[in-house]
């Protein structure tokens, strides 16, 4: 209760007449002063004295309903309270792992049909996978029943289950959103590359500041000396063995990996109409009859029957397209096991030198970069550790070079006892179209993995060594930079400009399944002439005919002193013939020469007949294709297919673009400068 003086009605009646006035003997007061000292009256009892000039009056509060004395502490103006610790502030019920799915689909949904976001798909598509990343952090386990819940909701997917759902892709999105900056940099590229709501972040300036240990030198080295002698060098990739291959399964189906026993033809379900021959078709991966017979054709062909090659390259992709449902590890091991075990029989003892491609991992096209951290950047490592105990044991890669390749990727590097270093990169960290998910996890970073750290520090230590280095992997830096990223490329480009021409002799990729190439120059490119082209990347063709492609390989006649390409020669095998062989025993497939690089593209270039197909012949080669556009219409576009009946024409604005992506090293040089949409003829 409230403590009252017995004269608080004389006070209310000072008060009142100070502020009305009052009538006194007929006259009405306009002033009323109160007296000095506080009413001690009001109240019986105080904290303080109530009368002092130098402090409010603390008077003790009594609560009429709880009967508790407020203490002094509540109002005390020398000690206000700060954070009130005895009252309640509730909270709402943690959530269970399910009611947090609940919410972030209603919520991903409510964003989705928000008007506030009008037409900036983009944005929207970053809210949504900022509630993802809140699902993936709080309720890890149902990160894969988001994934499929929102495939359904907005039809990504017609088997949303098998391809996204805890035994697929679901962990691998869960981990990518936990750990990747969605609403920045990372996010932008995801809603991009796989929904198209974004537009393509740009390339980030590098800060190469500290990156090379030393400048590179002026003036250069003086250059090695050819010694006439030529040596041989296989380039085999993309293989990509079907060991679930299906004689007479429909060859044509209306999606999928064909000559599978599951696979159809719309317009005739249950008939094939076109039976799968057993040497393989356009749209089915290699069988065993078709590895077998390339692997028998390439000595005889070759002129390696007797000698062997001085090394094989074999630039990645092993494993079949099967979807994800369909793989696991035992079924990546067997094909590995298959395929070095037959090259190594067939081919002769010289030395493989193998890169991984992106279907040769589980899930396929992925690397975890070792940053994640504990469990999840080792989750690769069985593959690493498998393929790097396969090569060993054929042979093929010196013990000093194994610890290494098992911690790092299956990544290494091989000095040679003729002075020539071969760096292998694992370029599934590198790889973009919408593939190796974690590399969109500090995607503004050009090197989250540290594999171009690798690949600088094994170059300048090749420089300080006065050795010669080439470099293979499996995706290209470069072509019409729809494959790799545009950060790490661009990081790429810079070193390989650091150290050419005198280190970097060759690079070598796989992947597309077609005959391409690409020039390196100075200064990221922005000359580019014969003076200023540095080096030249070669993609070798497939052995696997998908998609509409003939099968193929390639040998390099190179000088054993620079290690420089004197000619590229190319053997195709039709596709289209092989229907007409399954009728007989008596003859198999055919594998026939193709063309000479020198040959095909040199005849109107004067170049001396021992002098390297380097990145100058290479730029004088696209010189010649501006002044006559037959050259690309033509020449290369047939041969960048193998030859295959399905190639479509390249005429007008394609012709144009291949001579951009030709002088393009790196993604983000042929995203600056070349017209899209003209990189593949399949």
């Amino acid at each position: 209760m409230v403590y009252f003086a017995s004269g608080l009605h004389q006070l209310v009646a000072g008060v009142i007449c100070c502020l009305f006035g009052v009538i006194v003997n007929g006259q009405s007061e306009s002033v009323f002063t109160v007296p000095g000292p506080f009413p001690t009256s009001l109240y019986s009892q105080y904290y303080n004295n109530p009368t002092a000039t130098t402090a409010q009056p603390q008077p003790v509060i009594s609560d009429p309903v709880t009967h508790e004395v407020f203490p002094l502490s509540l109002t005390d103006p020398d000690n206000i309270p700060q954070s009130d610790t005895a009252d309640p502030h509730p909270l709402p019920p943690t959530a269970s792992s399910s009611q947090i799915l609940r919410q972030a689909i209603t919520q991903i949904q409510s964003i989705a049909a928000n008007a506030a976001f009008g037409n900036n798909q983009c944005a929207r598509c970053q809210a949504s996978l900022e509630v993802a990343k809140f699902v993936a952090l709080s309720a890890p386990d149902q990160g894969p029943n988001l994934a499929v819940s929102l495939c359904e909701y907005f039809d990504y997917s017609s088997n949303c289950t098998a391809n996204y759902g805890p035994l697929a892709l679901g962990p691998i999105f869960t981990q990518v959103v936990a750990y990747a900056d969605v609403g920045g940099y990372d996010g932008q590229l995801l809603c991009s590359e796989f929904l198209g709501l974004c537009s393509v972040p740009p390339t980030l300036p590098l800060n190469l500041t500290g990156w090379f240990s030393k400048p590179k030198p002026n003036p250069l080295p003086p250059p090695r000396k050819p010694t006439g002698e030529r040596l041989k060098v296989l380039h085999i990739s993309d293989l990509h063995i079907d060991p679930r291959y299906a004689n007479s399964a429909e060859a044509n189906c209306t999606s999928g990996l064909c000559c599978r026993e599951n696979a159809y033809n719309s317009e005739s379900p249950h008939t094939p109409l076109l039976p799968a021959p057993r040497f393989g078709y356009f749209l089915c991966d290699a069988p065993y009859a078709l590895i077998a017979a390339v692997l028998e054709a390439i000595p005889p062909l070759t002129g390696s029957e007797a000698t062997g090659f001085n090394f094989t390259l074999f630039t990645g992709d092993m494993l079949a397209h099967d979807p994800e449902y369909q793989q696991s590890r035992a079924y990546n091991e067997y094909s590995e096991v298959v395929l070095f075990d037959l090259i190594k029989r067939m081919l002769g003892p010289g030395p493989v030198y193998v890169t991984l491609g992106n279907h040769d991992s589980y899930p396929t096209d992925l690397a975890a970069p070792l940053s994640m951290g504990g469990e999840l950047g080792q989750q690769f490592s069985w593959l690493y550790d498998h393929v790097t105990a396969l090569w060993e044991y054929q042979g093929w890669m010196p013990a000093a070079s194994v610890d290494y390749s098992r911690a790092h990727y299956a990544a290494y590097m091989v000095r040679r006892t003729d002075g020539l270093r071969i760096i292998s990169l694992n370029t599934n960290l590198c790889k973009s179209s919408s593939s190796n998910y974690f590399n969109y996890i500090n995607a503004s970073h050009p090197d989250t993995s540290g594999m171009m750290r690798f690949l600088t520090d094994e170059l300048q230590a090749a420089e300080d060594a006065g050795d010669r280095a080439w470099i293979i992997g499996h995706v290209p830096s470069g072509w019409d930079g729809t494959n790799s990223l545009y950060n790490p490329t661009d990081l790429c480009e810079r070193s390989v400009d650091r150290y050419t021409p005198h280190v970097i002799a060759n690079i070598f990729w796989g992947h597309m399944h077609e005959d391409e190439l690409s020039i390196f120059y100075t200064n990221n490119g922005t000359n580019m002439s014969a003076e200023t082209a540095q080096a030249v990347s070669w993609s070798g063709p497939s052995v696997t005919p998908l998609t509409n492609l003939n099968s193929g390989f390639r040998m390099y006649e190179i000088d054993s002193g620079t290690f420089e390409v004197l000619d590229a020669y190319t053997w195709k095998s039709p596709v289209d013939t092989y229907s007409q062989l399954d009728s007989q025993l008596e003859y198999g497939l055919t594998f026939e020469f193709e063309y000479s690089t020198r040959d095909a593209y040199g005849r109107n270039i004067p170049w001396g007949a021992n002098d390297p197909l380097n990145a100058t012949w290479w730029h004088l080669v696209t010189e010649q294709m501006e002044a006559n556009s037959s050259l690309v219409s033509d020449v290369w576009n047939n041969y960048q297919g193998k030859g295959s009946i399905f190639i479509p024409p390249c005429t007008g604005e394609c012709v144009t673009a291949r001579i951009c992506y030709i002088r393009s090293g790196s993604s983000s040089i042929a995203k600056q400068n070349c017209p899209a949409g003209y990189g593949s003829v399949q």
